[in-house]
C-alpha cells in the first residue's frame, strides 16, 4: 500500500478517535471550547516536538512563495471556518450540523478537480460518493431532521467551504515541513477558538481537565495533522480528502471493538460503503506520459526516478534526506498519484 495513503488513514483513525477518547476521560468542557483546547494542544505539542528534533529554535525555511498559502489556509481554516460553524451552531440542530459537515469532503474533492486541476476518473468519483455515503448513514440520526433555519445551515455549509479551500490551500505547502505547517496551523486555530468559546461564555470549571485535554489534541489533531499534510504531499487534495472522510466510522469503530460501546445496523451500512469506497481507491490505476516541468522546492527524499541531482554536502549515497533540490524537465510514463511531482494538465 502507498505510505501516503498509509497517513491519510492514520490521520482520520486519530481524528475520528479523538471524540470517543473525549467522552472517555470524562472532558466534560462546552464543545467551543473543548475544540479550541485540543488545537491549543496540537499546536503546543508540535512546537515542542519541532524544538526537540531541531535541538532548539531554528528558522522556518519555508520558501517566500509558500507563504501566502499558508496564511490562506489559516485564515479559512482556523478562522473563517470555526467562526461559521459557531453561528450555524447557534440557529440549527447539532444533527442537521453533524450531516452537513459531509459537505466538506465533497467541496474540497470539487475545489481541487474544478480550481486547483487535479486529475479524476470515474473510480475516485464513486469511490469518494461510497465514502461519503457511509458518512451520511453514520451521522443520520433516528429521527426526521428538522431545519431550524436556513441561515444556520447556509453558515455550517460556509464552514466546510472554508475548510475544503484550506485542505486545497495546505496542499500547496505540503512539501514544506509538516511539524511546522500543523504546529502553525493548530496555534492559531487553538487561539481563535479559544478565545471565541471564552467570549461566549464558555469556562473550564475543572483545571484538571487541561493537562489531558491538551494531551488529546495533540495526538488526535496535531498527529493527526501531521499525516494529513504528509498525505497532501503524496495523493493530493481530492483523494486525501476521501480517505479523511473515514474519520466518523473510524472514531465508531474504536467506540465500538476498544471501549465496548454497543453497535447498530447503521455502523455496518457505513462499515461496508466505506470499506467499497476505499476499495476503488486503492485499486485505482492512473498511467499515461505526462512532463515534468523544471520545479525547485525542498522536502525529505530518497534518489529514485525523480531525483536525480547532486548535492553541494557530504552524503553517504544512500537513505532518506532532507534538503532544497532541483528537478530537470523529463517525460516519462508511469503510474502516479498528484502528488507534488505530478500536478500537471490532463
Amino acid at each position: 500500500m502507498n505510505l501516503s495513503i498509509i497517513y491519510a488513514l492514520g490521520a482520520a483513525a486519530l481524528f475520528g478517535a479523538s471524540t470517543p477518547l473525549a467522552k472517555r476521560l470524562g472532558l466534560d468542557i462546552a464543545p467551543a471550547l473543548l475544540a479550541g483546547l485540543l488545537y491549543l494542544g496540537s499546536g503546543l505539542g508540535l512546537t515542542l516536538a519541532r524544538l526537540i528534533r531541531d535541538r532548539g529554535w531554528k528558522r522556518v525555511g519555508l520558501p517566500s512563495a509558500e507563504w501566502p498559502w499558508l496564511l490562506g489556509a489559516v485564515a479559512f481554516g482556523g478562522v473563517l471556518g470555526p467562526l461559521a460553524l459557531m453561528y450555524g451552531l447557534s440557529r440549527t440542530s447539532g444533527a442537521t450540523a453533524s450531516l452537513l459537515l459531509n459537505l466538506e469532503a465533497v467541496l474540497t474533492a470539487l475545489l481541487a478537480w474544478v480550481v486547483f486541476k487535479e486529475n479524476a476518473d470515474r473510480r475516485i468519483v464513486w469511490g469518494m460518493l461510497a465514502i461519503i455515503a457511509g458518512g451520511l448513514v453514520l451521522a443520520w440520526p433516528g429521527q426526521a431532521v428538522q431545519v431550524d433555519s436556513w441561515p444556520g445551515l447556509g453558515a455550517v455549509a460556509l464552514a466546510c467551504l472554508c475548510w475544503a479551500i484550506d485542505n486545497n490551500l495546505t496542499r500547496k505547502v505540503s512539501a514544506s515541513d509538516a511539524l511546522f505547517v500543523a504546529g502553525f496551523k493548530g496555534l492559531v486555530a487553538g487561539l481563535v477558538n479559544c478565545s471565541l468559546a471564552l467570549l461566549l461564555g464558555a469556562r473550564l470549571d475543572d483545571p484538571g481537565l487541561l493537562a489531558p485535554t491538551l494531551a488529546l489534541g495533540f495526538l488526535g489533531y496535531g498527529v493527526s495533522l501531521v499525516f494529513f499534510v504528509l498525505a497532501l504531499r503524496g495523493l493530493g487534495s481530492a483523494r486525501t480528502g476521501a480517505y479523511f472522510s473515514t474519520a466518523p466510522f473510524l472514531g465508531a469503530a474504536i467506540a465500538v471493538f476498544a471501549l465496548g460501546e454497543s453497535v447498530s445496523l447503521s455502523f455496518w451500512i457505513a462499515a461496508l460503503l466505506m470499506a467499497v469506497g476505499v476499495w476503488l481507491h486503492l485499486t485505482e490505476t492512473h498511467l499515461h506520459e505526462h512532463r515534468h516541468a523544471p520545479l525547485t522546492h525542498g522536502h525529505r527524499h530518497v534518489h529514485d526516478e525523480h531525483h536525480q541531482h547532486e548535492h553541494d554536502f557530504e552524503w553517504s549515497g544512500s537513505g532518506a534526506h532532507s534538503h532544497v533540490h532541483e528537478h530537470a524537465q523529463m517525460t516519462h510514463s508511469h503510474p502516479h498519484f498528484p502528488d507534488i511531482h505530478h500536478r500537471h494538465r490532463h
